[in-house]
């Protein structure tokens, strides 16, 4: 049982966890076997890449690069450029080695931030796995269903507020550890396009 309610709790390690993989999926989505298995086939590809189904990208504010601030940008900055750089834990796969790292290793400090704002666990775990490995995360193209549609992301300012959680984790890190892709896992025996 959690001591308090907080974000965080997502990520806390899961006593006697017998499997290497975690798949962390919010409570309001519905996940087709047949998608699932290609995920789980990707991730075990690349063990220690976060993979899954929800890109999102940061680029700097300045596009000349003067300024370290940032920008996050929704699924239709991803869908315009074709460049991602988190994949969110609403639905992916993640080595169970980062619950341990998240809660016990990472920055306190980004910790409180989640819990004090309520918003961007998912970023937390996005720029911890990429501080690790130094690669980016792996989007699967996959059907998935959402079947609510009232959660944070769809309040006013929520791109801003997700803005303001890139850059105070960047400050907290001392830099940027987010690495781009435009690499999409498809599984080509479902797709007429891949």
């Amino acid at each position: 049982m959690n001591r308090g309610n907080s974000l965080n709790n997502r990520f806390r390690p899961i006593q006697g966890l017998r499997t290497d993989a975690v798949f962390s999926v919010d409570d309001d989505l519905v996940v087709p076997c047949s998608t699932l298995r290609f995920a789980f086939g990707v991730w075990r590809s690349a063990p220690s890449a976060m993979v899954g189904f929800v890109p999102r990208i940061h680029w700097p504010a300045d596009p000349r690069g003067n300024t370290k601030e940032y920008r996050y940008g929704s699924w239709w900055s991803v869908w315009r450029t074709g460049t991602y750089s988190m994949v969110l834990s609403k639905a992916s796969f993640l080595h169970k080695r980062y619950l341990d790292l998240y809660t016990n290793h990472m920055l306190p400090s980004i910790r409180d931030y989640v819990t004090e704002n309520r918003n961007c666990e998912d970023i937390a775990m996005s720029f911890l796995v990429a501080n690790v490995t130094g690669t980016p995360p792996i989007w699967v193209q996959g059907r998935i269903f959402e079947i609510g549609s009232t959660g944070i992301s769809s309040s006013k300012g929520h791109d801003l507020r997700r803005s303001r959680c890139l850059n105070a984790f960047a400050s907290m890190y001392g830099h940027m550890p987010l690495v781009a892709s435009t690499v999409k896992a498809v599984d080509s025996r479902t797709s007429w396009f891949w």
